[in-house]
């Protein structure tokens, strides 16, 4: 059969624009180098697993693909799983899964959507912390003018976690001007949480260090509890005040229709006891350690819902991505967000980056500034 397309241009002409197509994408590769820079883990380990190589080989450009050439990569908690080998990857491999940077070399599928060399972006694929990435077209959000890479490429896991925390995990079951408990709103995701929650008319509580107090009060969460820090821990004390208590009394009586929990083993008694009757525990993270198994039947006071979500069932497709990815960078640009950008490691400092982002020293996204 022949094509409604052959029959309006000559068959010669489209040879020759498939071969002028690739043999661009060939002179793209050309110009990038064989080996790059990267941190690889190889072994399974503490921060210094993560091994940077000046050698290793860099991706090659597959169908539907395009290779970005890196000017960050974010450094999040689910790298330190990943490293550590709690959530197991074949080895070796390279760290990452956020990055934000230029494309440097487009297949003909990518370049058929209007994805250019040159183009600013940011992703989510594993191997970020890298010189060069290859990217799946359909994986890639263009970075809109006015918002810088630094930001955006923060956007990416964080953002779009504390997107779909506020927006979708919760299944509902809180409304505007209920209440919403969130852990850990001085570093990180749950400062993006925090400002998504106000921006959803949530009436939120939220828990932070001392030594990030300072950071915290510029969210406007309607109720701010300070806690004690437990030295080189990522994490607080969550010990050291009554939570549950504070939280009837803010609540008068009622809890928390809805509890983001990204901390983990040293909060799961207290989000389930802040829980309003049929509330949901967002449990997203591992801070201070995995949840430990319990009954259910720990639920029935309050005929209450517990979730474990991830960032990949709630971008299921490109339309969910780039509708998440369009809200939070139109909040960006109203200044209706404001993301704290705490500190930028050079790449070849990659186990120094995870050792400071575990101490629980930043009071924001942590980056790899890769040359």
């Amino acid at each position: 059969m022949i094509s409604f397309a052959s029959r309006l241009v000559p068959t010669s002409f489209v040879r020759r624009d498939a071969l002028a197509s690739a043999l661009s994408s060939l002179r793209c590769m050309s110009s990038i180098p064989p080996t790059m820079k990267a941190a690889v883990v190889r072994e399974v380990g503490d921060a210094h697993a993560l091994k940077v190589e000046n050698d290793f080989p860099t991706p090659q450009l597959k169908p539907g693909q395009v290779i970005v050439k890196n000017e960050y990569a974010g450094i999040n908690f689910i790298d330190t799983y990943h490293r550590k080998g709690l959530y197991p990857r074949d080895l070796p491999f390279v760290g990452g899964q956020e990055g934000g940077g230029t494309v440097a070399a487009v297949s003909d599928e990518a370049a058929s959507q209007g994805i250019k060399i040159g183009d600013p972006v940011a992703y989510s694929v594993f191997g970020s912390y890298a010189q060069y990435t290859a990217v799946p077209a359909a994986k890639l959000l263009p970075v809109p003018e006015g918002v810088g890479l630094d930001v955006a490429t923060s956007c990416v896991v964080q953002g779009l976690t504390a997107h779909y925390l506020t927006s979708s995990a919760h299944a509902d079951l809180i409304k505007p001007g209920e209440w919403c408990l969130i852990h850990g709103v001085g570093g990180g995701t749950c400062q993006w949480a925090a400002q998504m929650a106000k921006l959803r008319g949530f009436r939120v509580i939220g828990t932070c260090s001392r030594g990030k107090a300072d950071v915290a009060s510029t969210l406007g969460c309607d109720e701010l509890i300070v806690l004690d820090e437990v030295p080189g821990a990522s994490y607080e004390d969550y010990e050291s005040v009554d939570i549950v208590t504070r939280v009837m009394e803010v609540t008068d009586g009622e809890g928390c229709k809805a509890v983001i929990d990204g901390i983990g083993k040293s909060t799961v008694d207290i989000s389930i006891n802040s829980l309003a009757h049929r509330g949901i525990f967002i449990s997203f993270g591992n801070a201070s350690g995995a949840v430990p198994a319990f009954p259910v039947l720990r639920l029935i006071g309050k005929s209450a819902y517990v979730t474990r979500p991830k960032l990949l069932d709630y971008t299921v497709d490109r339309a969910e991505l780039v509708s998440r990815a369009d809200e939070i960078f139109g909040w960006l640009k109203e200044g209706k967000l404001n993301v704290s950008v705490d500190r930028a490691f050079p790449l070849d400092q990659a186990a120094e980056g995870h050792i400071y982002l575990e101490a629980g020293k930043s009071k924001g996204k942590v980056l790899y500034k890769i040359d």
